[in-house]
């Protein structure tokens, strides 16, 4: 199956799923984008379970997302790692499949609960079931699948299925009212993972990168460079802009080279102010770590940008993942835009 082909089955699974097995465990839809485990079985919730250990409370994440973004691939890896997944759980019952878990004696340490729009009436209760899971101190992330309205109405027109919302408007209509639902949900997010340029692949390649470890890390970061003039990475924490040093694009036996040459990066570190700028970001992202480790945020998406992000943005944010990496941070390297001239 090529990347394309991937792509639009993830809306035409999203369509059908809710006429599969009600047993079945895995997500809605096929899709892309990662995210990691936190420590949260050590955490007493305060549920009612008498004779429970605390190490044995299930850890909680919750799978959602824009339609045809990629919920059903990041539920389905989840449930490949060892995670109980629950498609389409009404919200209101979050609260009693953690109790469950907890009851479980260990056999149910892991759940991932996808939440979607098919079951929007009832996710009204979603802000009133993560509230009553806060007052009882269960560690819980959100996931969060995003992707642009271009690549979510090229993959729906590709499988000629309507979107969940979009009655009897066009399918623009059902990805607006569908953000606007969402909105809320997004900026409570853990994680935000924007699949319009991932394949399947890539996708469980990050979800992997997040959730696979062993023990859980103080702060996870993927530093990602892009080009300007293709748009500003949407899920992106920080945004650096590295267009004040000179292209080496003009620099013509370095244009043919990526970031990624000794040479590019060398021309790139030897302009004035480039390594003095490394130094204070690197610097400046020790004391924002701090403050996302205090509020509980464990994951961070860097965008480091030049013009076209093949020069500039690839060199500095090579050179700014092995600092972070030198600093105990667990640290993925995207280079998003660079081949695309």
């Amino acid at each position: 199956m090529t990347e394309h082909e991937a792509r639009p089955q993830e809306a035409h699974e999203e369509h059908t799923a809710q006429h599969e097995d009600a047993h079945k465990e895995t997500g809605d839809h096929a899709s892309q984008h990662p995210a990691a485990q936190e420590d949260g079985a050590q955490v007493s919730t305060g549920i009612e379970t008498a004779g429970v250990p605390e190490a044995a409370i299930p850890e909680l994440v919750i799978i959602s997302g824009m339609s045809g973004a990629g919920r059903s691939t990041a539920a389905k890896c989840l449930e490949d790692l060892g995670w109980f997944v629950v498609d389409n759980l009404p919200p209101a019952l979050i609260p009693t499949m953690v109790e469950l878990g907890a009851r479980s004696q260990g056999n149910v340490a892991r759940i991932a609960v996808v939440v979607d729009v098919r079951g929007r009436r009832f996710f009204d209760n979603l802000r009133d079931s993560l509230s009553e899971l806060e007052t009882k101190n269960v560690t819980r992330r959100i996931v969060f699948l995003e992707s642009s309205d271009e690549a979510l109405v090229r993959r729906f027109e590709s499988v000629r299925r309507p979107h969940p919302l979009q009655g009897d408007g066009r399918i623009v209509d059902g990805i607006a009212a569908e953000r606007e639902l969402l909105r809320e949900l997004r900026g409570d997010a853990d994680l935000v993972i924007d699949t319009s340029s991932l394949n399947v692949h890539e996708l469980r390649a990050k979800m992997d990168a997040q959730f696979a470890g062993e023990e859980e890390p103080e702060l996870r970061a993927t530093v990602m460079s892009f080009g300007f003039k293709y748009g500003l990475p949407v899920d992106a924490d920080l945004v650096v802009d590295m267009r004040f040093l000179p292209n080496p694009h003009w620099v013509p036996e370095l244009r043919p080279f990526t970031g990624l040459n000794e040479e590019v990066s060398a021309y790139v570190f030897n302009q004035p102010g480039a390594k003095e700028f490394l130094d204070r970001y690197t610097e400046l992202l020790q004391m924002i770590a701090a403050g996302y480790r205090r509020e509980g945020k464990r994951y961070v998406t860097i965008a480091v940008g030049c013009t076209g992000g093949k020069h500039r943005s690839v060199a500095t944010s090579e050179k700014l993942a092995a600092r972070l990496a030198s600093q105990g941070v667990e640290t993925v390297v995207v280079h998003r835009d660079m081949g695309r001239e």
